[in-house]
């Protein structure tokens, strides 16, 4: 019995570090499309974005039957609702995706972001999808230390994030009102995309140590 039961629980883990594949994809897809003005790539994303809502609503139903079946306790119980929690912030990750992509589609043909900006959102789009993939590893490979790392990695996030608004709120600006308004709303999509990905690595750190991490610890 129990060995089915740990079993469940691996399948659960997958399903999880399956929802960060697709999270990862979906950035990587939605930033292509940003940067390239790439109109039908980022319907493809906003398409997808359904496929990811039905993973989470597959794993949440997955944990409640764990829940309601096998009355877990201690470091199972910790491990099957940090999954119903995880879901939840890995979906909200591809809705951000599909918010970028959505941005891409409504300044079509006209490129959301300038040329000069095109190195940040590339590399915006790089460290948030990796963050995506590196949540994932986690899952399957043990989160011990996983909230420090991530924490850190959300720290560069955070850097290009206030790049972006420092420059297109300065008076030397010239691309105007909407450009600088569409930027700032995808960099923040960005910002909350990396996160989601700490919130998810902290809760998996919990569920396995039983102790919740904070900054600088």
């Amino acid at each position: 019995m129990r060995e089915t039961f740990h079993g469940d629980l691996a399948r659960l883990g997958e399903q999880l570090a399956d929802m960060c594949g697709m999270a990862a994809k979906s950035m990587r897809q939605a930033s292509r499309a940003l940067l390239t003005a790439d109109l039908p790539l980022a319907e493809r994303v906003l398409t997808s974005d359904v496929e990811l809502d039905g993973a989470r609503r597959a794993c949440e139903d997955h944990a409640h039957s764990l829940l309601a079946l096998q009355a877990p306790v201690a470091r199972d119980l910790r491990t099957i609702l940090g999954a119903v929690y995880c879901a939840e912030k890995i979906e909200r990750m591809g809705d951000l995706a599909a918010h970028i992509a959505n941005a891409a589609r409504f300044t079509h043909p006209v490129h959301t972001v300038p040329a000069e900006f095109e190195d940040v959102f590339t590399e915006l789009g790089e460290i948030s999808a990796s963050m995506a993939d590196r949540v994932g590893e986690l899952i399957k490979g043990g989160a011990a230390g996983a909230f420090a790392e991530l924490d850190m990695t959300d720290h560069a996030v955070d850097t290009l994030h206030a790049r972006v608004l420092t420059t297109i709120t300065g008076k030397g600006w010239p691309h105007g009102v909407q450009s600088a308004t569409n930027l700032a709303l995808v960099a923040r999509f960005y910002e909350r995309f990396a996160d989601q990905a700490v919130s998810v690595a902290k809760r998996l750190e919990f569920a396995e140590t039983g102790q919740t991490p904070t900054s600088g610890a």
